[in-house]
């Protein structure tokens, strides 16, 4: 039997040899066009499969509204010695509590405890946490929606020019936003805001700003806002107006105490729009990169970040699709 085999092989190899070749060239075309639903490039592929194949997280947000706002109307003449503006902006009747000179290692703790032990919903709750870990506290009471200047400063007799060399072990200021009613604290999930304030000195000389903000919730959690990149930003100071030479020294600064963080390179348009195809609104924020830079129709076909290349682990929208028909139909 083997031996009658050899001889039709030999006689038909022509054949075998062609169907060999066959064979072989199907399942090469098979593997390239994506029949066999292996991996294969891209470039190959049309855009529904393209789309099919994107895998990036849509984070689940919950919408909540956020009774405080702090800002620092003049930054440049912030100092130690000559004291600081701050400007209010609140839903509600609220409590601005200002501590000078408060312990770094007190005020985290105070945030754990915030978490695990009691809620920080007064002025006093924090004092508690704080175990009198400051120089010194100015409170002013802010009525709902007034945007008054309120000056803080501290007092000629605490004779205080700076606080030491970095890393330093107290923050220059740290100014407690608190909702003043006890039924607002039954009606909003944010109960209280924790704003880490640098204020320059003899020593340390970097421009004055937000360090960080804390937001605390009544169920015990709290969050480190952190700002979004966007490829245009026109209601942000443009970055014209600073010079090179102070843009490096605050960066510098910054990188010594370690506080910096990555900056991108942003897009110099003058416009909101997405972009890729510069055509929808901006509405996707890219996680964690923190770019927000494409449009609901162009997020679903980028695995990687369009503007830094950073792979993309999770995004979110900044407004349902419903609240941006409301908000066309209101421009119309």
């Amino acid at each position: 039997m083997a031996a009658v085999f050899l001889v039709m092989l030999y006689e038909y190899s022509p054949l075998f040899y062609i169907t060999v070749v066959f064979v072989c060239f199907l399942v090469t075309s098979g593997l390239v066009l994506g029949w066999f639903g292996l991996g294969v490039p891209v470039i190959l592929r049309n855009s529904e499969e393209t789309e099919s194949s994107t895998r990036v997280l849509k984070k689940q947000m919950r919408q909540v509204k956020n009774p405080f706002g702090l800002e620092i109307p003049h930054p440049a003449t912030a100092s130690v010695t000559k004291g600081i503006t701050l400007t209010p902006d609140c839903l509600e009747d609220c409590i601005l509590t200002c501590y000078w000179g408060c312990s770094v290692q007190k005020l985290h703790e105070a945030l754990q405890k915030h978490v695990y032990c009691f809620r920080i919903k007064t002025p006093q709750a924090l004092e508690d946490a704080l175990y009198s870990e400051y120089l010194y506290r100015q409170q002013y009471f802010i009525k709902k929606n007034d945007k008054e200047e309120k000056y803080c400063q501290l007092p000629e007799d605490a004779q205080v020019v700076n606080f030491g060399p970095v890393p330093r072990s107290r923050y220059p200021l740290i100014a407690l936003l608190t909702l003043a009613d006890e039924e607002d604290r039954e009606i909003y999930d944010i109960i209280s805001m924790v704003a880490v304030i640098h204020i320059p000195d003899e020593s340390y000389r970097l421009s004055c700003r937000i360090l960080y903000q804390y937001l605390l919730l009544a169920q015990g959690q709290y969050h480190d806002l952190k700002q979004l990149f966007m490829s245009a930003n026109s209601t942000a100071p443009s970055s014209s107006d600073i010079s090179p030479g102070e843009r490096s020294t605050d960066r510098s600064l910054l990188e010594k105490a370690g506080l910096a963080e990555d900056e991108p390179e942003l897009h110099e348009e003058n416009s909101k729009d997405c972009v890729v195809c510069q055509n929808g609104t901006v509405n996707w924020v890219l996680l964690p990169c923190r770019h927000a830079c494409l449009c609901d129709g162009c997020i679903k076909y980028f695995q990687q970040c369009p503007m830094c290349r950073q792979f993309v682990q999770e995004s979110f929208p900044l407004c349902s699709k419903k609240e941006q028909d409301e908000d066309e139909s209101t421009h119309i």
